[in-house]
């Protein structure tokens, strides 16, 4: 076409005309869609471990302080000067059953009680005098042949006060024999001393302060539990147990010079309610004779004071799934796979969590296929390509 020609045509046609050109060049031209199979990206690979429900026993791990189950303040009930003491009569000092860790002078006793001995011959001869007596008014009553008799004539209340007597006598002397033993005091245990008060030549007096003591044949551990701990282990709650043998097996273990030991024990008690500021669940773990120490195994005594770490064995529980703690995400859930290898998310009661792996329950199937990783990209309704992680499966 030439200028001259497009100098005849109108403007507005032409510009009609080269947009008509244009728009339908535009139509043809455009690439055509390829199908929905060819743009969408394949499904993701996620490793993937097989669900096996099973049986488990979860142990339980506090920390606590040793103490003894027993601990006294003996203290003088007679007065005296301390004229001897055991030769173990130190702080630190060991003992046994009923030995005189003190003795206190008893002369003044032994006095007493030579003076109610004589007190209970007078009344024992005061009595028998009044029984003669009263045998032979019984007698001249009779004689007389009058069957009421007067009390008073019999010597009825003569006989009685007589008697009477006597029995105080006696009381007197059991009292000053018993004060003699008290000058010797002992503890009716086995046991350590942890302070001493009094020492020899000191005065005591009633009440007076002689030593604190423990017993050596049971220690102690007071231990704090959750309240998901103490699911997972078989308490005495709210009843009695038939021994110490029946409660749950504890292993203590604390470091004594620098080195670690431990000690076998038990739970054989929990506190008598919840503590109301913490809500925590207190146990009383016992260890049978922590003093006694094994030169075969090198172990040590269990020392009073210790702080150690105590891990309690678990109650078996039925259907728990042992996983990778990876595979948790918003702390309990986690993502499994439907039968079309579809992302769904779960939660599920979290038992336990350690180092590496957790242990929970839920509404899982055995062989159902749970997510191991990757959780932050994926969603629920996502299919994705499990890829078992070293053949592994989850369980115990």
């Amino acid at each position: 076409m030439s200028k001259t020609l497009l100098k005849k045509i109108p403007l507005p046609l032409l510009i009609i005309t080269v947009g008509g050109a244009l728009i339908f060049g535009l139509a043809t031209l455009k690439p055509k869609p390829l199908p929905l199979a060819e743009v969408m990206p394949p499904p993701q690979d996620v490793a993937v471990m097989l669900a096996n429900p099973h049986v488990q026993s979860l142990s339980v791990k506090a920390q606590g302080t040793v103490t003894p189950k027993r601990e006294i303040t003996l203290v003088t009930q007679v007065a005296g000067s301390v004229v001897s003491v055991d030769e173990n009569f130190v702080n630190g000092g060991f003992f046994n059953e009923g030995s005189a860790l003190i003795k206190v002078d008893d002369r003044d006793y032994q006095l007493a009680l030579i003076r109610a001995k004589a007190r209970v011959a007078e009344a024992a001869q005061v009595l028998a005098s009044e029984k003669g007596r009263a045998y032979q008014a019984k007698r001249e009553w009779r004689d007389l042949g009058n069957k009421e008799a007067n009390e008073l004539f019999l010597r009825k209340p003569q006989l009685a006060a007589a008697s009477a007597n006597l029995e105080a006598a006696k009381a007197d002397q059991a009292k000053a024999e018993l004060d003699i033993e008290r000058t010797s005091i002992s503890v009716p245990f086995a046991g350590r001393i942890r302070e001493t008060s009094v020492n020899l030549g000191q005065y005591l007096s009633p009440g007076s302060k002689v030593a604190t003591v423990y017993d050596t044949s049971v220690a102690e551990i007071r231990l704090a539990l959750t309240d998901r701990q103490a699911a997972l282990v078989d308490l005495p709650l709210g009843k009695r147990r038939a021994g110490s043998d029946s409660g749950a097996a504890v292993i203590i273990s604390g470091v004594i010079a620098g080195e670690r030991y431990t000690w076998n024990g038990r739970i054989v008690r929990t506190d008598a309610s919840i503590d109301t500021s913490s809500r925590f669940y207190y146990v009383v773990a016992e260890v049978v004779d922590p003093f006694a120490a094994d030169p075969e195994s090198a172990q040590v005594p269990l020392v009073v004071g210790l702080f150690v770490d105590a891990e309690i064995a678990g109650r078996e529980i039925e259907n728990v799934i042992t996983l990778p703690r990876e595979a948790l995400f918003k702390r309990d859930w986690v993502y499994t796979l439907d039968g079309e290898n579809r992302i769904q998310a779960k939660q599920v009661t979290l038992l336990h969590v350690g180092e590496t792996q957790a242990w929970v329950k839920g509404d899982i199937a055995p062989g159902e296929k749970i997510v191991v990783a990757k959780q932050g990209y994926l969603s629920e309704g996502v299919v994705v390509n499990p890829q078992p992680v070293n053949t592994l499966v989850a369980g115990g």
